[in-house]
């Protein structure tokens, strides 16, 4: 294989528990988002972007609807001899092997694929954050500090840092702590799960790494803070732009909600970092003559004829007559029948909803988000109140 500078790695076996049964079947980087995409779309573009072409990607959970999207990378402009895409799924070998435990471990047990490019830098990326970034920037700056280690940082709202790992720096930008998800933070500099090493130094880590049995072979928890524990030079890069970790409900939601607001920072009607995806062919969208769609997202292969406000709808969705929908999120191939009220939902894949239904219409006073899982039947008339789940 030829030298490549860098290589990429990018996470997308997790089981993502906090999206409750939105990943019931599914690895949490091919959950759909914006009507067009799936989750993984967006660090493949920004890598195909940012002219980035070894990706090995690293599945574990669910992976078959993943893998079968991924395909050879074509959709990415990540289909190449040397390089392009590469499913990383668990395996034995004469080290053990076996189901991956933690990130660190992830790309532990990858180690030969990294080899075989034989790397100046490795890119650790996550595979479920919605972003446009330029990695080549973020490179750059690695090499201008001369760090072993550059993390991607964003300053989040102080009531979320207990969700991140938070990065305590001195005026050089340089990390001198790694809180991971702390009760109490000293700042709000969040870690992006995006990660710039200098490969040698991160083999010689995750082999020892690997050698503690204590360890959970994680990156936040085991890699990153013995790195700065043993003085090597960790620096954060601070990113200016949209981000968001769809790992929650409410987040998942609020981002499509952004989505809509085109003033919230991510802008996906940009020609000169286009977010790229895999869709099937489907017919052009249809709106009847007495259909209303107000501040909406609406793909193609769906039939309006109702009332769609400040909502995304994906393909293969229908929406009846006298039907409402508000807030909301459909997911693909969806039909909602005549007289119903959709608010602030999550309708997963290939629901049937019969007609005169109410989904989250009480109490519309700050409603909670209602979800129905995939495959649901709902029953003609039926009244589910806000904040349910229904699978």
């Amino acid at each position: 294989m030829a030298k490549k500078e860098i290589v990429a790695m990018l996470l997308a076996g997790g089981k993502g528990t906090r999206l409750g049964v939105l990943t019931n079947n599914l690895a949490k980087p091919a959950v759909p988002f914006g009507a067009e995409f799936r989750l993984i779309d967006f660090p493949l573009s920004n890598c195909s972007n940012s002219g980035i072409n070894t990706v090995g990607i690293l599945t574990q959970y669910e992976p078959l609807i993943l893998n079968s999207y991924i395909g050879n990378g074509s959709s990415w402009e990540l289909d190449r001899n040397n390089g392009g895409v590469t499913v990383l799924p668990p395996y034995l070998h004469d080290k053990g092997g076996g189901w991956y435990k933690g990130t660190a471990d992830a790309v532990y047990h990858n180690i030969n694929y990294i080899d075989r490019y034989d790397p100046e830098y490795v890119l650790v990326l996550s595979g479920d954050h919605i972003y446009k970034m330029d990695y080549s920037k973020m490179l750059d700056f690695h090499k201008e500090k001369n760090a072993s280690a550059s993390l991607a940082v964003i300053e989040v709202p102080w009531e979320e840092t207990n969700r991140f790992g938070i990065m305590n720096t001195n005026k050089e930008k340089q990390i001198v702590e790694f809180q991971e998800k702390p009760d109490k933070a000293k700042n709000n500099l969040a870690s992006m799960g995006i990660y710039i090493f200098d490969w040698p130094t991160l083999k010689k880590y995750l082999i020892e790494d690997s050698r503690n049995s204590n360890s959970s072979g994680d990156f936040g928890k085991n890699i990153i803070p013995a790195m700065i524990n043993d003085k090597h030079s960790v620096y954060a890069y601070e990113f200016e732009g949209y981000w968001m970790d769809v790992g929650t409900i409410e987040s998942y939601w609020k981002a499509h909600m952004d989505l809509i607001h085109k003033d919230a920072g991510l802008d996906l009607y940009d020609r000169d970092w286009i977010i790229s995806s895999l869709n099937p062919n489907q017919p052009p969208l249809y709106i009847s003559e007495n259909a209303e769609v107000n501040h909406s997202l609406i793909n193609k292969g769906s039939e309006i004829e109702g009332t769609v406000k400040n909502s995304v709808i994906f393909f293969g969705s229908s929406v009846g007559k006298n039907t409402i929908v508000e807030d909301s999120v459909i997911l693909p191939n969806t039909k909602i029948g005549d007289g119903c009220y959709i608010n602030k939902s999550i309708i997963c894949h290939n629901v049937n909803i019969k007609d005169n239904c109410n989904i989250g219409a009480d109490n519309l006073i700050n409603p909670d988000i209602t979800v129905i899982a995939d495959n649901m039947t709902i029953s003609r008339g039926a009244n589910i109140e806000n904040g349910s789940v229904v699978e």
